[in-house]
């Protein structure tokens, strides 16, 4: 169990409390880019604080506090313009790095006023199809290019991306990251029950765990189980999979490697980016040339219109979890067991950092710019993810019981499979 006050130390994200400084010692993605074609100004929230982020005419990004200095308007209804964005109230004009650079209608013009109009800007990168920001002060450090970020698509491997704002603390998704025990029962047997009740196929996901382990490593924890008829040189065990400290989860398997990032909107809502590669046989090579046309981009649904989460996906399950635990769990009367083990060893190591951060010591994963091109591998097993429920001779029908099952691209090829595997059976042999 976590006192409350503890609890708190952990959990929430604002500007000057412990987590919320930690956070802001990381790069953290706000956006994918292709979110900036339709149109250049996007509102976002980030560790509490709302800002616009935005494409200048020139093609550079730029990220400010939301709210004009002039008369308090919103700068998500401003427009680019040159090397910057404009107010729509009065023209005022900031640069990326919050400088006023221009007041029309000032006569005569006020260099002392269009100074202290400055804004608060923060640094902006585009990597790998996100658009990431550095909230934190002080010398900005690399932004980490992990193994997932230095791929390119070809016709057998394609990225999509999906998002959702879930409304929970930060905190009980990650923890769910270190509970392999739930794959078994939640994914697993509660999934057969709803698929049975609505006649579809099982998954593979229901298989009893007989040993987990968690080690600490220098990027984070590797989580690794041992399941029922496994040995200690399954990949389950042997390889096991990573949390990338202190908001990433590398899982897949089966042709899929996916990062799952979980940035914090404020105390109770949280961004969660589903960054996705898939492999896909070379016989299929020319429907990924088709789909690759299609958004790689996508919103994530986990709840039905009622409000009710969607039982038929594992993202929507996980979702169900995380959210109704509250908008911040509370961990006091929680009673953790063998199980958990991973939950408290993330724990001890979060509270390690925010001590270390307070205290003015280097925290794990902050990196100096020189470090910038050192590609991160983390180890995934290959294997992990048996959905089942795939169609025959249609391997990536499967990851469509995942949030996939939003994806433009995923879909479609999915769909292009079965239509060419029809097609083929009419032809006599």
């Amino acid at each position: 169990m976590l006192q409350p006050e503890l609890n708190e130390r952990l959990s929430r994200v604002g500007k000057g409390t412990p987590a919320g400084e930690l956070y802001r010692r990381y790069w953290l993605p706000v956006a994918a880019a292709t979110e900036l074609d339709e149109n250049p100004v996007k509102p976002v929230r980030i560790l509490g604080e709302d800002l616009v982020l935005f494409r200048s005419e020139a093609g550079e990004l730029g990220l400010v506090t939301r709210k004009c200095p002039h008369r308090g308007a919103s700068l998500a209804y401003g427009f680019p313009d040159g090397p910057g964005l404009r107010c729509a109230y009065h023209g005022w004009l900031f640069d990326g790095t919050g400088s006023c650079l221009e007041q029309p209608n000032q006569e005569p013009a006020s260099p002392r006023l269009r100074e202290r109009a400055s804004i608060t800007g923060y640094p902006v990168r585009e990597l790998a199809g996100l658009i990431f920001a550095y909230l934190g002060e002080g010398p900005t450090p690399a932004l980490p290019l992990l193994d997932l970020f230095t791929l390119e698509e070809n016709d057998t491997q394609f990225r999509d991306i999906g998002s959702a704002i879930i409304p929970c603390n930060w905190l009980q998704i990650m923890e769910n990251s270190f509970d392999p025990t739930h794959v078994e029962w939640l994914h697993g047997k509660y999934f057969n029950y709803t698929l049975e009740r609505a006649g579809e196929e099982p998954t593979e996901l229901a298989g009893h765990h007989i040993k987990i382990g968690f080690d600490l490593v220098d990027y984070g924890i590797i989580k690794r189980r041992l399941r029922e008829g496994q040995t200690e040189e399954s990949e389950d065990w042997r390889t096991g999979h990573p949390v990338y400290f202190p908001h990433i989860l590398k899982v897949g398997g089966y042709g899929l490697q996916s990062l799952q990032i979980r940035v914090p909107v404020d105390d109770t809502n949280t961004l969660h980016f589903w960054y996705c590669w898939f492999d896909v046989e070379e016989k299929f090579s020319h429907l990924v040339q088709q789909v690759r046309q299609l958004p790689d981009i996508y919103d994530v649904k986990l709840q039905n219109d009622d409000g009710t989460f969607r039982m038929d996906t594992i993202d929507s399950q996980d979702a169900m979890v995380w959210v109704t635990q509250g908008p911040i769990a509370s961990r006091h009367d929680e009673n953790l067991s063998s199980s958990d083990q991973g939950i408290a060893l993330f724990r001890t190591l979060l509270r390690k950092q925010l001590d270390s951060n307070e205290a003015g010591e280097p925290v794990m994963n902050v990196y100096d710019p020189a470090t910038e091109s050192n590609v991160i591998e983390l180890p995934m097993e290959r294997k992990e993810l048996g959905f089942g429920g795939a169609s025959k001779g249609n391997p990536v029908s499967a990851f469509l019981r995942t949030q996939s099952l939003y994806s433009p691209r995923l879909t479609a090829l999915s769909k292009l499979i079965d239509a060419e595997a029809e097609q083929a059976s009419r032809v006599p042999s």
